[in-house]
């Protein structure tokens, strides 16, 4: 690293942040501080019930505008810059046109339940079983836990295996590019470098790989053996390179200087770094579109019953960092629905509806407009109010939606608790909806837990700015980050589980009545 730190120019790293419904980017000093920052909401595209896409020329454009404005706020130069990290949504891809550049398709995202049919039919398919049933032998007699793994597998529709799948059954023309060796297949980061690159460079990292269900973490590659199950042919997958790592230069003709790209990231794996949690035990939840839970396992997978999913959280030379995720898709979703019902005018209302009753009246939200994920994994689940009554007013309903996504967070906790068996050290949260004080107390009561919310909740942007610095020699080690991360609220336990248990179980029971409800109809 001390070469590269000799060999940066600019006093500032850019860091751009495509999440699930806004667009961001940073400009950082060495004291991790925020001298610029621009945004722009995603515009998310829904023709027909679920499906969710995103135009990628739209989201070219707004990138270049963002960064250009993160730049002009800062009030600096494009050449001041010394780097570029970019963190971007799982699990949202695309395809395109290998010779010409041109996309076959908009990006299908991460949220899109197009392939819920295709989900349904080959986990209760005969070659899936035998599937499940040879590699249960296997792992009786190596003991490899990818074996085990495999026993275990099932697929959703947040895998782009099966959404990837949908696509080349029915969209002849990427079957034959691909078939012709003419298609190239990327998540949003492939997608951005090549374009920041004029086509030059092809790759992704190895956390936005292992987010799509199609790499094979145990074997570091793309899985040979799920693309030929799937007829998914190998040669459209980008290399996997490092996440802090050289990628290549921004076109000079885009922003008007070369801007090395040192570093791309999944978001979750990002905003997991950004708040420094490197090791084992150290627990990351994020609040923003969905909740998603993260631990840092080290370097070893956790092979998971109840569907947390073993990812990569960063590759940096030699060291390999391991997490085991749970999410829950509607979090920040359920919330603006509720805005755009006229539920309450401002978000930071919530707070105070909430806490001007009670209690919820008798009344559960189960939020579940993208279907149910760890521990219930139900694609056809719906989201509902449940014990409606004459009396129920605004306050009732909007503290119905928090609780629900409080009650979320502890189902995610207790499965973390369970399946990994590993002591917490901490857990610091971030996102959107961290800003809320009645979810957050309420998720530190249920956790029993301190949780530590930092002065800013960007942590997505800092943690790609981190990879990127550490690339660059900007900052020369993680002890150095640790003291560059501020806390800015500590949430601690004033309730008991007691107080809780019996609104928790009621919950749970409203949740479990709406599973399985589009399958039924």
């Amino acid at each position: 690293m001390n070469s590269a730190r000799n060999g940066y120019r600019g006093q500032f790293v850019l860091a751009a942040d495509v999440g699930s419904s806004v667009l961001r980017c940073h400009v950082y000093n060495r004291a991790a501080e925020t001298c610029g920052e621009a945004g722009d909401k995603i515009q998310v595209l829904s023709p027909w019930h679920g499906c969710v896409e995103i135009d990628p020329e739209v989201l070219w454009d707004q990138f270049v505008a963002v960064v250009r404005d993160a730049v002009k706020d800062a009030g600096i130069q494009i050449n001041e810059v010394a780097g570029l990290g970019i963190s971007t949504q799982r699990a949202t891809f695309i395809t395109w046109n290998k010779k010409t550049g041109e996309p076959f398709h908009n990006f299908i995202s991460w949220q899109d339940l197009r392939a819920a049919e295709l989900v349904r039919s080959w986990n209760s398919s005969l070659l899936l079983k035998a599937v499940h049933g040879s590699s249960q032998l296997l792992h009786l007699f190596t003991r490899r836990k990818r074996f085990l793994a495999a026993s275990l597998i099932n697929f959703t529709t947040q895998h782009v295996s099966l959404r990837l799948a949908w696509v080349l059954q029915n969209m002849p023309e990427v079957r034959q590019a691909a078939e012709e060796g003419n298609c190239c297949f990327g998540t949003i980061d492939t997608w951005l470098l090549y374009k920041l690159t004029n086509g030059s460079v092809f790759a992704t990292d190895y956390s936005n790989a292992s987010g799509t269900a199609i790499f094979d973490p145990y074997l570091m590659c793309w899985s040979s053996f799920l693309c030929s199950m799937l007829s998914i042919p190998l040669s459209i997958f980008p290399p996997v390179e490092d996440t802090s790592h050289s990628f290549g230069v921004v076109d000079t003709s885009i922003f008007g200087a070369p801007i090395p790209i040192m570093a791309l990231v999944a978001d979750q794996q990002a905003a997991m770094f950004g708040q420094c949690s490197f090791d084992v035990g150290n627990v990351k939840l994020t609040m923003g579109t969905g909740t998603f839970m993260a631990i840092n396992t080290g370097n070893t997978l956790h092979t998971s019953i109840a569907g947390l999913y073993p990812l990569i959280g960063w590759k940096i030379g030699q060291e390999v960092v391991c997490l085991a995720e749970g999410n829950a898709s509607d979090t920040g979703t359920a919330i603006k629905w509720a805005q755009e019902l006229s539920l309450f005018t401002d978000v930071g209302d919530t707070t105070d509806m909430a806490t001007s009753v009670p209690d919820c009246g008798g009344i559960y939200f189960v939020p579940s407009f993208t279907g149910l994920q760890a521990p219930v994994n139900d694609p056809y689940a719906c989201a509902s109010f449940m014990g409606l009554k004459s009396s129920t007013n605004k306050s009732h309903l909007v503290r119905a939606i928090l609780e629900s996504i409080a009650f979320r967070n502890k189902q995610l906790y207790d499965t973390v608790l369970r399946e990994t068996c590993i002591p917490i050290t901490h857990i610091r949260a971030d996102g959107g909806v961290s800003n809320n004080s009645f979810v957050m107390q309420m998720t530190a009561d249920l956790f029993n837990q301190t949780i530590d919310k930092p002065k800013h909740t960007d942590m997505s942007s800092l943690g790609a700015a981190f990879l990127a610095g550490l690339a660059l020699g900007f900052w020369s080690s993680k002890e150095e980050l640790k003291k560059l991360r501020k806390t800015g609220v500590l949430f601690e336990p004033q309730a008991k589980w007691k107080d809780y248990e019996p609104y928790m179980n009621s919950w749970e029971v409203a949740l479990q009545r709406c599973t399985n409800w589009y399958n039924d109809l």
